[in-house]
Protein backbone atom coordinates (compact mmCIF):
# COMPACT_ATOMS: atom_id res chain seq x y z
CA UNK A 1 0.00 0.00 0.00
CA UNK A 2 2.65 2.67 1.04
CA UNK A 3 5.95 2.90 -1.55
CA UNK A 4 7.22 5.90 0.41
CA UNK A 5 6.72 8.38 3.42
CA UNK A 6 8.74 11.14 4.95
CA UNK A 7 9.82 12.63 8.27
CA UNK A 8 10.97 15.76 9.20
CA UNK A 9 13.88 17.01 10.96
CA UNK A 10 14.92 20.41 12.57
CA UNK A 11 18.30 18.59 13.52
CA UNK A 12 19.13 16.79 9.86
CA UNK A 13 22.73 16.03 10.88
CA UNK A 14 21.52 14.21 14.30
CA UNK A 15 18.39 12.32 12.25
CA UNK A 16 20.08 11.34 9.74
CA UNK A 17 22.76 9.29 11.88
CA UNK A 18 20.04 7.78 13.94
CA UNK A 19 18.75 6.36 11.17
CA UNK A 20 21.44 5.12 9.50
CA UNK A 21 22.19 3.67 12.86
CA UNK A 22 18.79 2.08 13.59
CA UNK A 23 17.89 0.91 10.59
CA UNK A 24 21.39 -1.18 10.02
CA UNK A 25 19.94 -4.04 12.29
CA UNK A 26 17.20 -4.18 10.13
CA UNK A 27 19.02 -4.86 6.36
CA UNK A 28 18.15 -0.91 5.31
CA UNK A 29 20.44 1.56 4.62
CA UNK A 30 21.07 4.92 3.19
CA UNK A 31 20.41 4.77 -0.37
CA UNK A 32 20.32 8.77 -1.44
CA UNK A 33 20.84 12.22 -0.85
CA UNK A 34 20.34 15.64 -1.79
CA UNK A 35 19.78 19.49 -1.27
CA UNK A 36 16.93 20.87 -2.57
CA UNK A 37 18.32 23.61 -4.82
CA UNK A 38 15.21 24.13 -6.30
CA UNK A 39 13.35 24.84 -3.21
CA UNK A 40 13.62 29.50 -3.33
CA UNK A 41 12.21 28.91 0.37
CA UNK A 42 14.45 26.67 1.49
CA UNK A 43 17.29 26.44 -1.44
CA UNK A 44 19.65 24.46 1.66
CA UNK A 45 17.10 22.18 2.30
CA UNK A 46 18.64 18.63 2.76
CA UNK A 47 16.77 15.54 2.72
CA UNK A 48 18.25 11.44 2.37
CA UNK A 49 16.25 8.17 1.71
CA UNK A 50 16.41 5.15 3.19
CA UNK A 51 15.46 1.46 2.35
CA UNK A 52 16.91 -1.69 0.52
CA UNK A 53 19.69 -1.13 -1.74
CA UNK A 54 17.50 0.86 -5.02
CA UNK A 55 14.53 2.00 -3.24
CA UNK A 56 13.92 5.01 -1.01
CA UNK A 57 10.88 3.94 1.11
CA UNK A 58 11.94 6.71 4.42
CA UNK A 59 12.53 10.11 3.37
CA UNK A 60 14.21 12.89 6.25
CA UNK A 61 13.48 15.96 5.11
CA UNK A 62 14.86 18.88 6.55
CA UNK A 63 12.24 21.87 7.99
CA UNK A 64 13.06 24.94 9.75
CA UNK A 65 9.85 24.42 12.23
CA UNK A 66 9.22 21.04 13.63
CA UNK A 67 6.49 18.73 12.44
CA UNK A 68 3.96 16.97 14.28
CA UNK A 69 5.35 13.35 15.35
CA UNK A 70 4.27 10.33 13.14
CA UNK A 71 4.78 6.56 14.18
CA UNK A 72 6.17 4.06 11.66
CA UNK A 73 6.69 0.28 12.34
CA UNK A 74 9.77 -1.00 10.81
CA UNK A 75 9.77 -4.98 9.48
CA UNK A 76 12.77 -6.84 11.53
CA UNK A 77 13.45 -10.54 10.30
CA UNK A 78 13.05 -12.21 13.60
CA UNK A 79 13.30 -11.03 17.68
CA UNK A 80 17.03 -10.40 17.21
CA UNK A 81 15.80 -7.78 15.01
CA UNK A 82 14.15 -6.06 17.21
CA UNK A 83 17.10 -6.27 20.09
CA UNK A 84 19.29 -5.04 17.92
CA UNK A 85 17.33 -1.79 16.55
CA UNK A 86 16.58 -1.12 19.98
CA UNK A 87 19.69 -1.33 21.49
CA UNK A 88 20.99 0.69 18.90
CA UNK A 89 18.65 3.51 19.36
CA UNK A 90 19.24 3.71 22.74
CA UNK A 91 23.12 3.78 22.48
CA UNK A 92 22.34 6.87 19.79
CA UNK A 93 20.30 9.00 22.35
CA UNK A 94 16.79 7.37 21.48
CA UNK A 95 14.27 7.15 24.13
CA UNK A 96 13.04 4.66 25.20
CA UNK A 97 9.31 3.99 24.65
CA UNK A 98 8.76 0.53 24.62
CA UNK A 99 11.05 -2.22 25.39
CA UNK A 100 11.19 -5.50 23.21
CA UNK A 101 8.51 -7.87 24.15
CA UNK A 102 5.37 -9.48 22.99
CA UNK A 103 2.39 -7.63 22.44
CA UNK A 104 -0.61 -9.96 22.49
CA UNK A 105 -3.23 -7.31 22.62
CA UNK A 106 -2.41 -6.73 18.88
CA UNK A 107 -2.04 -9.97 17.98
CA UNK A 108 -0.28 -13.36 19.53
CA UNK A 109 2.92 -13.32 18.17
CA UNK A 110 3.77 -9.78 17.89
CA UNK A 111 7.16 -8.95 19.21
CA UNK A 112 7.96 -5.14 19.25
CA UNK A 113 9.91 -2.10 20.28
CA UNK A 114 9.18 1.21 20.57
CA UNK A 115 11.89 4.65 20.59
CA UNK A 116 11.44 7.94 20.18
CA UNK A 117 13.86 9.77 17.68
CA UNK A 118 15.60 13.05 17.86
CA UNK A 119 12.26 14.69 16.91
CA UNK A 120 10.11 12.77 18.86
CA UNK A 121 8.53 10.68 16.45
CA UNK A 122 7.84 6.90 17.83
CA UNK A 123 9.58 4.74 16.17
CA UNK A 124 8.71 1.09 16.37
CA UNK A 125 10.51 -2.26 15.21
CA UNK A 126 8.05 -5.56 14.72
CA UNK A 127 8.46 -9.22 13.68
CA UNK A 128 5.47 -10.93 13.71
CA UNK A 129 6.66 -14.53 13.52
CA UNK A 130 7.08 -17.38 16.01
CA UNK A 131 9.97 -17.34 18.46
Amino acid sequence: MIDHLSFYTTDYPTSKAFYEAVLAPLGHGLVQEMTATWDPEFPSRRMCAFGPPGKSILWLIEVKTPASPRHVAFTARDRAGVDAFHQTALKTGAKDNGAPGERPHYHPHYYGAFVLDPDGNNIEAVFHGTP
